[in-house]
Order: C-alpha cells, then sequence, then structure tokens
C-alpha cells in the first residue's frame, strides 16, 4: 500500500490486532473500536483471560465497569495478527520478544507497528521500538508517548498525547487512527526521545510515590519532579535526542501525570516503599506490571557506563534492589554538594 493510501484509507478500512490484553491494550481496542474501525481484534496471551473477557466483555482485573464494544474481537489465538494493516503492542517490556515470537510467522511485514511500551529492556537495554524491529524485521513502527491513563482513556476522558515516529508519514497515519473527540494526537519525529522519556519518568515516579509515603509534602514532591526532569534531560541529552521532547507531552506531561496520579502503578509502588512495605509485597500484590521497577536497573546501567549522573534515580536503584530505608534515600539526595541549577 502506498504512503498516499495509508493516510487517505479511512479508519473503517483498517485491519488492526492489539496485543497484550492488559489496561492499555483494552482501552486502545476500545478507543479504536469507537473511532469507526470494524475490524479490531483484542489479544489475551492467557487463554482464560480472554475466555473471561469474551463471556462478560470487560476486563475485570484491570478495567473492571468498562464494557468492551462487541465489535471488538477478543481472541487468545495468534491468528488475529495475520494481514492486519496495524499492530498495536500493548505487552510490558519483558514480555515484546516472547509475545512477537510466538507469532513470528504470522506478523504482517508491511504493517505498521505502533509501541505504547514504556520501559527499556533489561538485558540488552534496548528500548521497545527496537526490540520491535529485532523480532519482526525493518517495519514502521510509531511510539505513543505522554498522559494517558487507561483509566480515563477507556471512558472517554480528554486526553492529549504524542505519536512519534522516523517516518512521518507512519506518525501522520497513526495521529489519524487514534485521534478522536476526547483524544488530540500530536506528531512527532524523535522516536527515541519519546521512548525514552517515557522509561525516565516511571522511576521518578516511584520517588514521588516515596515522597508520599513519607508525607515528605507539596514543597519536596514538587522538587523531586522538577529535579526529576533535570535528570531525564541529561540523560537524554547524552543520548543524542532531542532536550525539547523532554518538554513536551511525552516529557513533563507524562511525569506531572504519573507522579500524582492515583491511577499510577509506579507511583504507587513507591508510596507503599515509603509506608514500609516490602519490594516482594508490593509486587505480588499488584495485579499490573509497574515498569518503572525493572527500568530503574535499566537506567542506572546505562547511566554508570555513559558516565551520566542520576541522583534520584540511582537512590530509588537503593531503595529497590539494595535495600535501602526510603528514609536514608531522601537524606542521601538532601545532603548532596550544593551547585548551580541546571537541566543539562
Amino acid at each position: 500500500m502506498s504512503d498516499w493510501n495509508w493516510v487517505m484509507t479511512p479508519v473503517s478500512g483498517r485491519k488492526i490486532c492489539v496485543l497484550g490484553g492488559g489496561a492499555m491494550g483494552t482501552a486502545c481496542s476500545i478507543l479504536l473500536a469507537r473511532r469507526g474501525s470494524d475490524a479490531v481484534s483484542l489479544w489475551f496471551r492467557s487463554r482464560e483471560y480472554a475466555s473471561d473477557a469474551m463471556n462478560s466483555r470487560v476486563n475485570e482485573r484491570l478495567l473492571p465497569g468498562v464494557r468492551i464494544p462487541e465489535n471488538v474481537n477478543i481472541t487468545s489465538d495468534p491468528v488475529a495478527v495475520r494481514d492486519t494493516d496495524v499492530v498495536v503492542v500493548c505487552v510490558p517490556t519483558r514480555g515484546i520478544r516472547t509475545a512477537l515470537g510466538t507469532m513470528r510467522k504470522l506478523l504482517p511485514p508491511d504493517a505498521i507497528y505502533v509501541s505504547a511500551v514504556k520501559g527499556i529492556e533489561a538485558d540488552t537495554l534496548v528500548r521497545p521500538s527496537q526490540m520491535i524491529r529485532e523480532v519482526v524485521g525493518d517495519v514502521s513502527v510509531v511510539v505513543l508517548g505522554g498522559p494517558c491513563h487507561a483509566e480515563e482513556v477507556a471512558v472517554g476522558k480528554p486526553a492529549s498525547i504524542v505519536a512519534a515516529s522516523d517516518s512521518a508519514t507512519a506518525a501522520e497515519v497513526i495521529q489519524t487512527l487514534f485521534s478522536s473527540d476526547t483524544l488530540r494526537v500530536y506528531s512527532n519525529t524523535d522516536l527515541a526521545g519519546v521512548e525514552l522519556a517515557g522509561a525516565l519518568k516511571n522511576v521518578i515516579a516511584i520517588a514521588a510515590g516515596i515522597c508520599d509515603g513519607l508525607e515528605l509534602g507539596d514543597n519536596a514532591k514538587a522538587a523531586l519532579i522538577t529535579r526529576g526532569l533535570a535528570e531525564m534531560v541529561r540523560f537524554g541529552t547524552a543520548m543524542g535526542v532531542q532536550p525539547d521532547t523532554f518538554f513536551g507531552l511525552a516529557g513533563i506531561g507524562d511525569l506531572f501525570a504519573t507522579c500524582g496520579s492515583r491511577h499510577s502503578r509506579n507511583r504507587l509502588v513507591g508510596e507503599r516503599l515509603g509506608r514500609g512495605d516490602s519490594l516482594a509485597e508490593i509486587q505480588t500484590s499488584m495485579a499490573a506490571v509497574a515498569e518503572g521497577v525493572f527500568t530503574a536497573r535499566s537506567i542506572i546501567d546505562i547511566a554508570r557506563k555513559k558516565g551520566i549522573e542520576m541522583p534520584i534515580a540511582v537512590e530509588v536503584y537503593r531503595v529497590l534492589f539494595e535495600n535501602k530505608s526510603p528514609a536514608e534515600a531522601t537524606e542521601a539526595l538532601m545532603q548532596r554538594p550544593l551547585r548551580d541549577e541546571a537541566f543539562t
């Protein structure tokens, strides 16, 4: 299909498969069905969860009370991805290779692949878009970023996000496909910057949650978010992406939402750590994945290799994996040498 036909084809003419029956995957399938697509499939890795959702038309585990439209085909059969125009990847970072690998021979090489994943792979330190291309090949990939909690998108509350790609045409297709009366989508060409922003903000959100759990107050949390943004910009600059990206929806927009929202799993992890719960207790009790826990390890690995100063991320890592108490981590940040304020 030519670039021109891609842009001009109406939403109703797209065959779409959403991979991942989590909150975001479910929300994306609901949004796309409401947009008018009559060929949306929502693929669950678990046959049991798929069966439950088919019978009730609700994702009771992660989006209770939100009905999935009848024109969404709920399935656990990988064949749903065959011959699709758009594949929306909504599985956790550590599950991307497995999910795509199980259906490798069925994956359409000419489709646009959309990543709604916000993390970095632990062992390889690569981004989700890179993982998709390593498994599928040299395909068009668009990354969604920005403040878009699934719980709000699914029920039609207003939101704005960004669709980023190294292909302007692919970004425009997805911008048009996802835009609606309640979701405004901007385009962006800094694919790597949008991905890094989405991963980094989850780590800062854990720190913000620790502020909440320790009841440190508004001043402390505001300062932490601001200096967290400085770390994000510093990291992105060292990685060669556009610093301005971190001052847009994918950066500061998503950072504010994730650090403050009751829907944020990463903020909740931090809050519970601040209250004295162990990471093992928290992870056992959560139905969904908090990407920031895994991303913290990846970010610190990269920062150490490249010599990037990331004091907040380092303290989050130490609380998560080195048994440092949240109070001790807070004290360590407050006792750092005095310096000028800078965002690079």
